[in-house]
């Protein structure tokens, strides 16, 4: 996925905004989600981003909503709730996206770009430790 400057600096402020929330900064990847990556690499990630968020919160009305995205076995989960895109209360209150309405295309274009930012950052992180 290409960003443009103006959308890079965008999603580098929103991470930095996610990053002072007590609760959005306590997760992590563990080892075996760097594996995970390791064996499937990036784009596949990015795949089952655009699919998890497809088809868990982009509906004006997901089911099960605000308990649709679990908090463990897979890197895009755990970014989901990093970057508060696990459900609709979640993209209304950090990402000013209305609940009731299906997600646009570019919405969706933008969590996954925010999802695989978070992912990239922490990866890195623990590739360096």
């Amino acid at each position: 996925m290409k960003l443009n400057l103006k959308q890079k600096k965008y999603i580098d402020n929103k991470l930095f905004c996610l990053s002072k929330s007590k609760f959005r900064s306590s997760f992590k990847l563990s080892k075996k989600l760097i594996d995970y990556i390791d064996k499937n690499g990036f784009d596949k990630i990015e795949e089952h981003a655009y699919d998890f968020i497809r088809k868990n919160i982009s509906s004006a009305y997901p089911l099960n909503d605000g308990k649709q995205t679990p908090m463990k076995n897979h890197p895009v989960f755990i970014a989901q709730h990093a970057c508060g895109c696990c459900c609709r209360g979640c993209l209304e209150k950090w990402h000013n996206i209305p609940k009731g309405r299906e997600l646009k295309e570019n919405e969706i274009t933008y969590l996954v770009a925010l999802i695989i930012e978070w992912i990239k950052r922490e990866y890195n992180r623990k590739k360096e430790i």
